[in-house]
């Protein structure tokens, strides 16, 4: 019998200034902050959570938490 791994749920921490603070709009691409991929949402929750509090003071800069397991795999 094969042991089967356990599935991975891959998650994308990244962020950056927003044109505007009730918008999800970038106010420049190429300055977007890709903090890194990782493999569960426990840790892309702690590392979202560092860059969040390092920003607290611009309201316009924000941190996201996208879950990449489901982009891969919609039908799960």
């Amino acid at each position: 019998m094969v042991e089967q791994q356990p599935k991975q749920l891959l998650h994308l921490v990244f962020g950056g200034e927003l044109k505007s603070v009730t918008g999800v709009e970038f106010a420049d691409l190429s300055q977007i902050d890709i903090v890194g991929i990782f493999p569960d949402y426990a840790s892309a929750f702690k590392a979202w959570q560092g860059k969040a509090h390092q920003t607290v003071d611009n309201a316009q800069t924000r941190y996201f938490i996208v879950h990449l397991h489901r982009l891969l795999d919609p039908q799960a």
